[in-house]
């Protein structure tokens, strides 16, 4: 930044160029030389002729005070007045006064021809008697310069004149030089600015041999590696690209296919998971003897870990798929924290720890059924890894109007080098046998966390951690605040009179491709009292239906069979008891599936379907057919 103080020269010489600062250099010296010897010169001159003029005054003086001496003791005025007529028409002589002893000016001659001068000179001499000596009057002769000034002035401004015309020679010379001198770096300027844009193929020519040649020469060799530089480093780059863009591409392709192997895996693998889920809760029916009771329950332990397990997988896999979409709307989170108090308090008495939900009255603008996840998930984990102490749900208001939701535990707390990858997929911390609670047959695979994260990242935000080992750890999450409003609650019509609220005597369709879980729904759901039809495709079902004289009050589908899907065939029994648009559904229904890849899932309607993913607990089953049952009874 340039000072705005600097002096007013400095500030002119920044604003010339080169070309005129090289001339202005070979200037001046030149001038001021040349007007200080002029000066001098005519000082002298000066001098000189002022000199001379007195020399020749004092010449003039002494000779008429010579001459004049007799006739001023004899008083011979004629004479005098002859003298004086004869010195004033001497040479640059312009007055003669001749005086007695007395002062008495006898004679006074004035020379016509010359005019009055300023600068004249003025000499007095005494006259004296020849014979004894005594001064008998006095001379007085004016000496005019006049001439000699006119010289000199005509001298001078011939030397003015000479002096002008050099020094335009000298500023002609100067400036030639000066762009001969400046070209080859106005070049060399030119030549860095284009390869500042970027034209890498510059070269400037060498002019000469000197300073400015090694200058001209090492640019062109600087550019010159500049350029081989540059078409190096775009090969590296290039080729650094091509491996980027490629593993980019494996990694996404790596991605997809974890993602379709989740989704089939999820599916491929709970339809057995989902046969054993009801086939081992049928065993249990009837059934008295305690060691076969415990051998079930040992059973039913093991399903409901794989249970869990596969929970983790399908949600995993949900998320990727884009098969859970946020639902954003205004939630007061006392009702979320009542959940998970109501969840998990009876998880926190077994183990002698405390969960602690501290009421608020704060609202926010979130996905209620992500939010409760993501603190069931966080409780969940909390639990898991305390041994003394207990788990503190709360949130408070931020100043930059967000809601921080915490989770804290008295637990042992995570290594700093485990934070930064504790919201990874599958990652662990084993920190050995006391790092965490004993949870038998039931072991996460590290999923839990990694949902959580995910899951924040729909609702537009983060998870974050901060522990201390040995004190206790905290997770939070920042939600965006909104004013209280009004509960958008569901409202779901209550049994009529004559409506069962269990599900014996209900006439129920099951459709499914794998004959096991058809034989174990089937078993189950005969248990609890139903009247139960089965079929593995469309026509299966019409014929099945052909059996009742009335429409099935649930029909129970698996999304994908093997010819076509389950949706194919609810629409077909829609048809068949000439259900017209805008018509309540003839039955109620829900769909059972292990699918969770979007394009299966877009189809289906939320209002009058009911969505269930595999594997199903027979609690679960029963509550949603009783739910579907009543709602759909309510529609009609």
């Amino acid at each position: 930044m340039r000072d705005v103080s600097a002096p007013w020269l400095e500030k002119v010489w920044r604003r010339t160029s080169l070309v005129q600062r090289l001339t202005c250099v070979a200037l001046v010296p030149t001038a001021i030389s040349a007007i200080l010897l002029v000066t001098l010169l005519t000082r002298h001159q000066m001098d000189t002729l002022h000199e001379m003029g007195r020399s020749t005054a004092d010449a003039i003086a002494q000779q008429a005070a010579s001459v004049s001496g007799e006739a001023l003791r004899t008083g011979e005025r004629r004479e005098i007045g002859r003298i004086a007529q004869s010195i004033v028409q001497l040479p640059q002589v312009s007055r003669v006064r001749i005086s007695d002893r007395d002062g008495e000016i006898i004679a006074d001659r004035v020379n016509g021809s010359i005019g009055s001068d300023d600068d004249g000179l003025t000499v007095a001499r005494e006259v004296l008697d020849p014979a004894s000596h005594r001064v008998v009057g006095s001379v007085t002769v004016d000496v005019s310069v006049e001439d000699a000034v006119a010289a000199q002035r005509a001298s001078v401004h011939n030397a003015l004149v000479w002096l002008a015309l050099s020094l335009v020679i000298a500023v002609a010379i100067g400036w030639s030089t000066a762009r001969w001198l400046s070209a080859p770096l106005r070049n060399l300027a030119i030549a860095v600015r284009q390869l500042g844009l970027g034209d890498r193929t510059v070269v400037v020519p060498v002019t000469d041999d000197t300073e400015i040649g090694d200058l001209q020469r090492g640019f062109n060799g600087a550019a010159s590696k500049l350029l081989h530089a540059q078409i190096g480093m775009e090969r590296e780059i290039a080729t650094a690209t091509e491996e980027l863009a490629r593993k980019n591409a494996a990694l996404e392709a790596a991605s997809v296919a974890k993602a379709r192997f989740l989704a089939a895996a999820s599916h491929d693998l709970r339809q057995p998971l989902y046969a054993l889920t009801l086939f081992s809760s049928g065993l249990a029916v009837d059934e008295y003897d305690p060691v076969r009771l415990n051998r079930i329950a040992h059973i039913q332990e093991c399903v409901e870990s794989l249970d869990h397990l596969f929970g983790e997988l399908l949600d995993l896999s949900r998320l990727e798929t884009g098969a859970m979409p946020a639902i954003i709307r205004d939630v007061p989170l006392d009702e979320v924290f009542e959940e998970v108090s109501v969840n998990f308090r009876m998880v926190a008495e077994q183990h002698d720890l405390r969960l602690v939900v501290r009421t608020t009255g704060l609202w926010v603008r979130t996905d209620r059924t992500m939010l409760a996840r993501i603190l069931n998930n966080l409780v969940s984990n909390a639990l898991r890894y305390t041994r003394c102490g207990g788990v503190l749900v709360g949130a408070r208001r931020r100043l930059d109007g967000g809601v921080r939701v915490d989770v804290w535990d008295t637990g042992l707390g995570i290594g700093p080098d485990h934070l930064q990858h504790i919201f990874d997929e599958f990652y662990r911390v084993e920190s050995g046998p006391e790092a965490g609670r004993p949870e038998g047959t039931r072991r996460g695979l590290g999923l839990g966390l990694s949902t959580v994260q995910r899951l924040a990242g729909l609702l537009g935000t983060r998870a974050s951690v901060r522990s201390k080992p040995g004190k206790g750890t905290v997770f939070s999450i920042t939600l965006p605040e909104i004013q209280p409003g009004t509960i958008e609650a569901t409202t779901v019509a209550a049994p009529e009179p004559g409506i069962p609220r269990d599900i014996v005597g209900m006439r129920v369709l099951v459709i499914d491709d794998e004959p096991s879980i058809l034989a174990g729904i089937s078993y189950l759901l005969g248990s609890w009292g139903c009247e139960v039809m089965t079929a593995e495709d469309a026509q299966q079902a019409m014929e099945a239906v052909h059996q009742w004289m009335q429409p099935p009050d649930i029909v129970i589908s698996d999304l994908r069979l093997r010819e076509g899907t389950g949706l194919d065939v609810i629409a077909l029994l829609d048809r068949y008891y000439r259900r017209r648009p805008g018509d309540p559904p003839p039955f109620a229904r829900v769909l059972i599936t292990g699918e969770t890849r979007g394009e299966f899932l877009r189809n289906i309607d939320q209002q009058t379907t009911q969505v269930l993913f595999k594997p199903v607990s027979p609690e679960r089953l029963h509550e949603v057919m009783v739910s579907a049952w009543t709602v759909h009874h309510a529609a009609v």
